[in-house]
């Protein structure tokens, strides 16, 4: 994701069992109160709006991806993931839009230049199984990544509801990078056997 290299030190040294909702420490010099270190309702921070804008261009990300992996993946396995995917990110997408609409922060309405990068990477692969490990191997790293920027907004964030947005998201995202890596590791066994780098060869 872009910008991930101005919040990754950040995002690395914080813990969500150290989380404060509504933390105070994240005020903005220019964060309305409604009392002494209180944020007033229906507002962002700094850390909010660039929570909620990296996490809408990897969601609409996830979806393209996933669209593009359910017609051109070659194993079921894949296929499944890829639709799961897009009926979970969506979901997820939805909801940030709601969180953000009412506290006016814009969303990016298409993604960033390296998961365009990525997507037309992969558009230009041909069906079978170099599809399926580059995909897979981008879900991974993608899902890596959000997995840091939720637990960073859940640590860092200033607006309640979005930090407990994100504590709800994270466990569906959390399953999604163990499924991703699960699926990446067959592969590499497979490949490991000298076989296509496809999983469960055959299954369709």
């Amino acid at each position: 994701m872009r910008l991930f290299a101005l919040v990754s030190w950040m995002v690395l040294s914080v813990s969500p069992l150290a989380a404060q909702i509504g933390n105070p420490a994240g005020l903005d010099p220019a964060t309305r109160e409604s009392a002494p270190g209180t944020p007033a309702p229906n507002q962002s921070n700094v850390q909010d709006r660039l929570f909620a804008q990296l996490l809408a261009a990897g969601g609409m990300a996830e979806v393209n991806a996933g669209k593009l992996a359910g017609g051109k993946a070659e194993t079921g396995a894949i296929r499944e993931f890829a639709q799961r995917m897009v009926q979970e990110h969506n979901k997820t997408n939805g909801e940030l839009t709601n969180l953000a609409k009412q506290m006016n922060i814009p969303l990016p309405q298409d993604v960033d230049a390296e998961q365009k990068a990525m997507h037309e990477h992969l558009d230009k692969l041909p069906e079978g199984g170099q599809f399926d490990y580059d995909y897979m191997q981008a879900q991974v790293v993608d899902h890596q990544k959000t997995v840091q920027l939720l637990e960073w907004e859940i640590d860092q964030g200033e607006n309640g509801d979005l930090q407990r947005f994100a504590a709800a998201t994270l466990p569906t995202v959390f399953q999604h990078l163990q499924m991703a890596q699960e699926i990446v590791s067959r592969m590499n066994a497979t490949a490991a056997q000298g076989a296509p780098v496809s999983p469960v060869r055959g299954e369709r």
